[in-house]
């Protein structure tokens, strides 16, 4: 009986651990803030536009690399809806008038954050993929069965 790879209760609870430390310590460092509240307004509004366009990112790479066909301005607005988002993001940050050290934490958390959306985000497809390769092969043993009774 053929199974199909997947990953590892520990590695699936360590991607997770990590999304919601990354998520505390970017919510903490927003939240804890010094400065004026637009600023802080903003840096939330940044964070959130990274987050989904990462997400959004991840998944347009990963469809492409399995063939799935978007149309190319598809791939201009998710290339530069990320590209927005960090780079006006990065620019927030870059102008804050706040010591350097929160300039530090909050580029070291965000950072963490959006390296660990491309972790959960290729986990979770991973998972969907094996899910898909264990029906496809139920479904095959099951017309094997049906062919020889």
């Amino acid at each position: 009986m053929t199974r199909t790879s997947r990953d590892t209760s520990a590695w699936r609870y360590q991607v997770w651990i990590s999304f919601g430390i990354s998520v505390t310590l970017c919510g903490v460092g927003l939240a804890w803030l010094p400065g004026a509240d637009l600023d802080r307004a903003f840096m939330v509004m940044g964070y959130v536009f990274c987050l989904s366009t990462a997400f959004a990112l991840s998944k347009f790479i990963r469809d492409k690399q399995t063939g799935k066909s978007d149309t190319p301005m598809w791939g201009l607005v998710v290339w530069s809806g990320f590209a927005l988002a960090m780079s006006l993001t990065a620019w927030g940050l870059w102008r804050m008038d706040i010591q350097p050290v929160w300039k530090a934490y909050l580029l070291v958390s965000w950072c963490y954050l959006i390296s660990n959306v491309f972790t959960l985000a290729k986990m979770l497809r991973d998972a969907h993929d094996a899910d898909l390769m264990d029906a496809r092969l139920q479904g095959r043993r099951e017309a094997g069965h049906g062919q020889t009774a």
